[in-house]
């Protein structure tokens, strides 16, 4: 397994290329760079099982280290001081010397993420590799020390940030028990994980006001009665046909990190990409067949991932108060005890869908960067062995992911209408806070 993940490292090393200029301070042209070290950072989360959650609290702060440094020295940007939440002022001492203000965002990225993952050392070797590149382009090593003394001083400031969330404070929390009620979410099969991150609410969200400002209506009531509509609701799931369509769908979108497979007695963790990284790589995707500089794929990927981090807080908080069944638990105990579904149960209740609101969220964000009619090529899950789908905008792809988790037998159609409407809605309170202004268009569907 670790063969496998340093292969994936090396090769996204790989990517890496100053891009020779006559002029010292500018090397960077486009969205390249930040998508591998994005990409780099996932396969980091993917070897360490990162649950979604956390992997949006991971990207969101690396990549506000790296827009802060790109807001100081582009007058076209502004720091998020005064639109997130108790965002600090971030006060460094430029280096006296040249330096790459570029060069720097990534490097804050890196050294961000680098102490927020379990498993972040492994990227000096990513690092490492973009400094010896940069060489090569020509790049004096007055200007990289130089560039990286800049990065380590706000990345040391956002990791400030970063701690006070009360984040770390969760394990002091009480071991999650489930309640056993009728109706109430307990672990699955096969490897009946326990609760994953049921005190996300408690920590600062990033725009919100509190994790509950936008909850969704309650779902349908549990019920053991063949007249009720949660039974009518269990029945779509139990008697829906997949087709080859519907389980390319589910496995495209499935982002389980938490997948395991059975090999006799033994169970192997499977290599799975969470929803926010998918997402990202989407972002990735847009800004570069737009051709979006450096500067603005930075700010792109800062609002989506605080807009994913914000959504994952919204829908964990409403997953932990409903506490609703899989469907697998409940049609194994009303219907048939040998069924199962098309894809793994995560394990966290189930109302709403997770992807959906966070797809809601990530598509009206991304269509007010790149418009309503914006398709594109989805390439994310090719390097975990799924071929590319093609989609004629953001909303198609949300819908299709959120789709996704009824093909997939692990939720209810509730719980993905509900998720796609919070997500849209945190959407634009995202744009509202960071830029007062909000994707209108996709407003109106809501």
């Amino acid at each position: 397994m670790k063969k496998h993940f340093y292969k994936i490292l090396v090769i996204a090393c790989s990517l890496f290329a100053c891009k020779k200029t006559s002029q010292n301070n500018i090397v960077f042209h486009d969205s390249d760079e930040i998508s591998n070290v994005i990409a780099s950072m996932t396969d980091i989360m993917v070897h360490d099982i990162t649950n979604p959650p956390l992997a949006a609290r991971f990207f969101s702060y690396s990549c506000l280290a790296g827009y802060e440094v790109v807001a100081q020295n582009n007058n076209s940007f502004t720091s998020m001081k005064g639109r997130i939440n108790n965002f600090p002022e971030i006060k460094v001492n430029k280096p006296s010397g040249k330096y790459n203000y570029q060069l720097s965002a990534l490097l804050a990225i890196i050294k961000t993420a680098e102490k927020l993952q379990p498993s972040g050392i492994l990227l000096k070797e990513l690092k490492k590799n973009i400094i010896d590149s940069c060489k090569t382009a020509g790049l004096s090593q007055e200007i990289i020390d130089n560039s990286e003394i800049y990065a380590e001083d706000v990345s040391l400031q956002i990791l400030k940030y970063a701690q006070d969330d009360g984040y770390n404070e969760i394990s002091n929390y009480p071991r999650y028990q489930p309640s056993r009620k009728a109706g109430s979410w307990y672990p699955t099969p096969p490897a009946f994980i326990a609760a994953v991150e049921p005190y996300f609410n408690k920590v600062r969200p990033f725009t919100l006001k509190s994790a509950d400002q936008f909850m969704p209506q309650p779902p349908v009531p549990f019920s053991t009665d063949p007249k009720s509509s949660f039974y009518e609701l269990m029945m779509e799931n139990y008697n829906d046909k997949l087709t080859e369509e519907k389980i390319a769908i589910a496995s495209f979108w499935d982002c389980n990190p938490f997948a395991v497979d059975n090999i006799g007695h033994l169970m192997s963790a499977v290599k799975k990409i969470s929803p926010g990284a998918h997402w990202l790589g989407i972002t990735g995707i847009a800004c570069e067949k737009s051709k979006k500089s450096f500067d603005e794929s930075m700010a792109i990927f800062t609002v989506v991932s605080v807009g994913l981090m914000d959504s994952f807080m919204a829908c964990w908080d409403e997953k932990y108060r409903s506490d609703r069944i899989r469907p697998e638990t409940t049609i194994r105990n009303q219907l048939d005890a040998n069924w199962q579904p098309l894809l793994q149960t995560p394990p966290f209740p189930e109302y709403p869908s997770g992807h959906s609101t966070i797809s809601g969220t990530a598509a009206q964000i991304l269509t007010f960067y790149f418009g309503e009619g914006f398709s594109f090529d989805d390439d994310t899950e090719v390097r975990y062995g799924l071929p590319v789908r093609s989609f004629t905008s953001f909303e198609h792809a949300s819908k299709e992911a959120a789709i996704s988790r009824f093909y997939g037998g692990i939720h209810f159609m509730d719980g993905i209408e509900a998720g796609l409407v919070q997500g849209k809605t945190i959407g634009n309170w995202v744009l509202e806070k960071i830029y007062g202004e909000r994707n209108t268009t996709i407003t109106q569907n809501l």
